[in-house]
């Protein structure tokens, strides 16, 4: 299997031109004609997914997030960026993303982040208009309602685990059963989770003031996640679509890349003692 063989299946499942716009993906560095064996699939390029992949001996890493997302002038190995580029080359490696080409995808970041959390009849939380059954985030409904300081406790057990834990807003008491999910961060399809009229919205990056109003407006509950955690899921997905098309050894990096380490006190009180 080629470099360029393996591009050409990843696109054929997730096509660059169902990114957004803003957004940077595709092939980012390495030997088209180089021979692949193993690929080590990461949520984001940073030096310690690129020692991983070295000490794996992978000579194809893919990721979610853009190494380059916005515009630079240089790849120099005094810059952060310049320096895992050229580890990356004389490594013999190559680098390829999907970001919202995945996130749109079916099944896509979303899908992998509901089957995790057991959502059942999974729709699309923003549909795609030219192509409904794809589009951002998804709508679900858990195997057997519980409440909100439950469902927390299960996404926290279900998910892989992550330093800054997982924090919910809304009444502990509430019932939920229907739930709304986006991997990443989901502060944009706040009005959308409200729409669909589900129990909670379960996504990451939550900002202080969108979340404030969305409650104050009688949106459902939330529950929020570090954004690493929220999209790990979906790799072991890519990876079993790798193998059964290319016949590639695919290693899956549980380096957690969320930039958060600690949290006093390390759970609420809501989560203590709960692991499922």
């Amino acid at each position: 299997m080629r470099v360029a063989d393996l591009i050409a299946l990843l696109e054929q499942r997730y096509p660059p031109e169902w990114a957004e716009d803003w957004d940077r993906v595709g092939f980012v560095l390495g030997e088209p004609d180089a021979a692949v064996t193993t690929v080590l699939l990461a949520v984001d390029c940073d030096p310690a997914v690129v020692a991983e992949a070295e000490a794996a001996g992978a000579q194809f890493v893919f990721t979610h997030h853009p190494l380059l997302l916005r515009g630079v002038s240089s790849v120099a190995p005094t810059t952060y960026k310049g320096r895992i580029v050229h580890r990356m080359i004389r490594g013999g490696m190559a680098l390829y993303t999907a970001h919202t080409n995945g996130d749109v995808a079916r099944p896509g970041v979303s899908d992998a982040l509901a089957a995790t959390l057991g959502l059942t009849d999974v729709r699309p939380l923003r549909p795609d208009p030219r192509v409904p059954e794809r589009g951002h985030g998804r709508v679900g409904r858990l195997p057997a309602p519980m409440t909100l300081a439950a469902f927390a406790a299960h996404a926290a057990g279900q998910l892989p685990r992550s330093a800054a834990g997982v924090r919910a807003a809304g009444d502990p008491d509430a019932r939920v059963e229907t739930v709304a999910v986006s991997g990443g961060a989901g502060d944009a399809f706040l009005g959308d989770a409200a729409r669909a009229g589900v129990d909670a919205y379960l996504t990451a990056d939550l900002r202080h003031h969108p979340a404030h109003e969305h409650l104050a407006g009688g949106g459902p509950a939330l529950v929020d996640v570090t954004h690493w955690a929220s999209e790990r899921p979906w790799l072991d997905d890519v990876a079993a679509f790798l193998r059964a098309e290319a016949g590639v050894t695919t290693i899956v990096s549980d380096v957690d890349t969320s930039p958060w380490v600690l949290t006093e006190p390390p759970l609420s009180p809501m989560l203590e003692g709960n692991d499922s």
